[in-house]
């Protein structure tokens, strides 16, 4: 007995459908067990940013003894100095979570503060607390340069005139001319 073309082609549309299932349920494979799965599987890794301060670099200075040479072969160069004077010293981390499309969010900061005397020795080490921080806007606008605006009908029709024979050479210093000046 010779199968039908009707049912021929069933049984290769069933066959390309289990297939694809096959390959779809595959695909899911990657995945930890559902117990062992984190909260968010497709958030991007967290990033430090800056110059991070552990507790132990800080268990190696101390106020009063320590001075500028100690705490920048200890915790290394500040992340930023005093805008008037060098008499406090600022390390400063964050780390930060980025979702696709989206700017890296900050989830946790740190600011240590190194304050010194006239003389050059710690005077304090603390930590910056979030509620001592100003919130800084930043602006997005850019600054505006004329002439570079294009509308739409001169980007379509801008080079409309260009196309043909070479503009003639400027001739004159800085235009490429020979050494005798002809």
């Amino acid at each position: 007995m010779v199968p039908s073309r009707l049912a021929v082609n069933r049984l290769a549309i069933t066959g390309s459908r289990l297939a694809a299932i096959a390959a779809l349920l595959s695909g899911c494979a990657y995945l930890p067990p559902l117990p062992d799965r984190p909260r968010d599987v497709f958030t991007l890794p967290v990033t430090a940013r800056g110059h991070l301060v552990t507790d132990e670099d800080l268990s190696q200075i101390t106020p009063g003894v320590s001075t500028r040479a100690d705490v920048r072969s200890a915790l290394g160069s500040p992340s930023h100095s005093g805008t008037f004077s060098d008499d406090a010293w600022y390390y400063i981390s964050a780390r930060t979570r980025q979702r696709p499309g989206n700017t890296p969010r900050v989830f946790d900061q740190r600011v240590v503060m190194v304050e010194f005397t006239p003389t050059g020795t710690v005077q304090s080490v603390r930590e910056v607390e979030p509620r001592e921080m100003r919130s800084v806007a930043m602006i997005g606008r850019e600054t505006p340069v004329p002439g570079t605006e294009r509308t739409l009908l001169q980007a379509l029709f801008g080079n409309i005139g260009r196309v043909g024979p070479q503009a003639p050479q400027q001739q004159g210093p800085g235009f490429g001319g020979t050494a005798s000046g002809r």
